[in-house]
């Protein structure tokens, strides 16, 4: 099946083209047609299968075409994101999809000034694409008006609920015209999120599209036993001796994206780190620099795993296990996007011994080991209380949490914000503390991300952003491909390449 059999119009299809997308992904052809007949749709897809592109063709053609008479100020259509990197990307999306079409859209979220934010939307918007904390901000001000939406989207549900958005959505949800057309979009359908489902739908058609194969399925796995104070070594190893040139290292804690970077630099090699204290400017400006390629590793909490859709990153490297196990497959999902090949190398400390064994239970495989020089036996045998990690008193302070983009020290309320240092805030621009950390988690954590700054990381479990969507190849989605490794066989890992052997754990 092609685009033009969905019945989308002329200028739509034409951007389509100039993208290189021929043939709509599973999730965009059944979802397509049924929002250009005017139903409510539930999606349940995972990342990368072209969930953004499913509902910005059908907003962006039906606005078009009921476009009669001169254009009004309010938003005629919401789309509700968790993070401000997923609403950066459906902005994007809009950008390209609706080129050659006469309809504006704004994305607002915290982390920048909102002035700005105000005034574009003074000059009138017909797509409005929010967080829900700067939504609220704006709403609260009375800056804007949700009485004209015909559509409202809201995109990863579940990811809003991990991340405390719910009562906020719900408000904003009641601002709406009854008369509208819903989108409910979310990776998993769990009590809680057809729960919430239940608020918006109006006899909603369901579809649930499950993937051809997981991701950990079609990326290239591998696991090093290492000693915490190796890691460094074996990252330098790693990215020189297989010359990376795009490189995702994920860390447990934001002082230590910062220290990675540092140490990379010193290293000669290009870095840039994002996590929950780079205001949004800097956020930005080292997502633009990893994927022009100015820089060459980019070092991220888990605030990246979800919602950051970069082309071409040919390695994911856990610097740090995540501490849920889910989060390892939205960390590796990173790569092997649009049918190439992709590589998830992690390091496992005896520490972590237990998060990996989560991790291969809840993707149904044993990971393969690799042979380096710095091998350790420790980590590898490590049971027990040896195998669960220490209780961490934080970096510079007390606190609860094991990291950053765990439970203990990001567990904040909405749309980014975090009780665990930054105090109660929103993601808008201003600061209720002046900056301090007042709140009860490590001294490393949550501080304010851009002002009255809600860490972006939020409450979620594990903080990981938004899915984020593309779409490569044939169509607008990001699928992965590639052998993974499916047994427990050893590799030995020494120059250029990590070769097999047979040894098993």
């Amino acid at each position: 099946m092609k685009f033009e059999s969905l019945d989308i119009i002329d200028p739509i299809l034409r951007a389509l083209k100039t993208k290189g997308y021929v043939k709509p992904s599973p999730i965009q052809e059944k979802t397509i047609p049924l929002l250009l007949e005017d139903r409510d749709v539930i999606g349940i897809a995972q990342t990368g299968t072209g969930k953004t592109a499913a509902f910005v063709v059908p907003v962006l053609q039906k606005l078009h075409e009921r476009s009669n008479g001169p254009r009004g100020k309010n938003p005629r259509a919401l789309i509700l994101a968790p993070t401000r990197e997923l609403a950066a990307q459906i902005s994007e999306s809009f950008d390209e999809y609706g080129k050659f079409l006469n309809l504006k859209h704004l994305a607002v979220y915290g982390g920048v000034g909102i002035i700005p934010q105000v005034r574009a939307l003074q000059h009138g918007v017909d797509i409005l694409i929010a967080t829900p904390g700067r939504l609220m901000d704006l709403m609260n001000q009375r800056k804007i008006t949700l009485r004209d939406v015909e559509f409202f989207v809201l995109d990863e549900a579940d990811r809003m609920l991990d991340m405390g958005f719910v009562h906020d959505v719900k408000k904003i949800a009641s601002s709406l015209s009854v008369e509208r057309q819903n989108l409910f979009f979310s990776a998993t359908m769990n009590k809680a999120v057809s729960d919430l489902s239940m608020n918006f739908l109006r006899n909603p058609v369901r579809i649930d599209i499950t993937p051809e194969s997981t991701p950990v399925d079609k990326i290239e796995q591998c696991v090093f036993f290492v000693d915490q104070y190796d890691k460094n070594e074996l990252l330098l190893d790693l990215i020189k001796q297989q010359n990376m040139t795009k490189v995702l290292v994920f860390v447990g804690m934001k002082y230590k994206a910062d220290r990675v970077v540092d140490m990379l630099g010193k290293a000669g090699i290009s870095a840039e780190a994002i996590h929950g204290n780079k205001s949004q400017y800097q956020r930005t400006r080292a997502l633009n620099n990893f994927k022009s390629g100015r820089a060459r590793v980019l070092v991220a909490t888990d605030i990246a795993a979800r919602g950051i859709d970069i082309k071409d990153i040919g390695h994911v490297i856990n610097f740090d296990l995540p501490n849920e196990p889910e989060n390892y497959v939205h960390r590796i999902g990173r790569t092997a996007r649009a049918g190439k090949d992709g590589t998830a190398y992690s390091f496992c400390a005896a520490c972590d011994r237990n998060f990996l064994h989560q991790i291969e239970r809840i993707t149904k495989q044993r990971i393969e080991h690799a042979d380096h020089k710095y091998h350790s036996l420790s980590a590898k045998n490590a049971v027990g209380a040896a195998a669960k990690p220490a209780p961490r008193r934080g970096f510079g302070g007390g606190g609860r949490g094991r990291s950053s983009g765990g439970r203990g020290n990001s567990r904040g309320g909405r749309d980014n914000r975090s009780r665990g240092n930054s105090g109660r805030s929103r993601d808008s621009g201003r600061s209720r503390t002046g900056g301090s950390n007042r709140g009860r988690g490590n001294a490393s954590g949550g501080s304010r991300d851009g002002g009255r700054g809600r860490s972006s990381e939020g409450r979620s479990r594990g903080n990981s952003g938004g899915h984020g969507r593309s779409a490569r190849g044939g169509s607008p989605r990001g699928r992965s491909s590639g052998n993974g490794a499916r047994g427990g066989r050893g590799r030995s890992f020494s120059g250029n390449s990590a070769g097999r052997n047979r040894s098993r754990r």
